[in-house]
């Protein structure tokens, strides 16, 4: 976990990598519930036999699954001290770029791209979010996450 005192101090990182969050594993009970919360019980997902004979060779996790788990990387990768409240602004892209089958190890690496002014003394942060499969040279998911913070 890197710790910063100040916005300003993390703003100064624009155009590097400034984190990797934990480990997650992703496990079939996670993609169980998610499939229970948003209605998706696509047999990719839930169906642990046919999966296992279907072009994965095992069940995968959705995709939103993988972009839902954001929040918590940025939690275990960063935090500003001086910071009373962030929220999630949004997305300006996403791509899935490859499966996460069940049990697999995730983490994100965070660059900062952007850090703009905003109201009420905040700052409107893009990040570069690449989430990575343990053991795999390519992304499975890759967004430009908006965060807004406020002092």
């Amino acid at each position: 976990m890197k710790t910063f005192a100040t916005l300003a101090e993390l703003s100064a990182l624009v155009g590097q990598q400034v984190a990797a969050s934990e480990w997650i594993t992703v496990t079939q009970d996670h993609i169980n519930l998610f499939a229970q919360a948003t209605g998706d019980h696509q047999w990719i997902h839930v169906d642990v036999e046919r999966a296992k004979a279907g072009p994965f060779g095992a069940p995968i996790a959705h995709g939103f699954l993988t972009l839902s788990l954001i929040p918590r990387f940025f939690e275990s990768a960063l935090t500003v001290t001086a910071v009373r409240m962030g929220v999630n602004y949004g997305l300006n892209k996403v791509r899935f770029i490859a499966p996460v089958p069940v049990n697999s190890r995730l983490r994100a690496q965070l660059k900062l791209l952007a850090s703009d002014s905003i109201d009420n003394g905040g700052v409107q942060q893009t990040w570069e979010v690449s989430v990575e499969r343990e053991g795999v040279a390519k992304p499975v998911c890759v967004a430009e996450s908006l965060v807004r913070q406020y002092p």
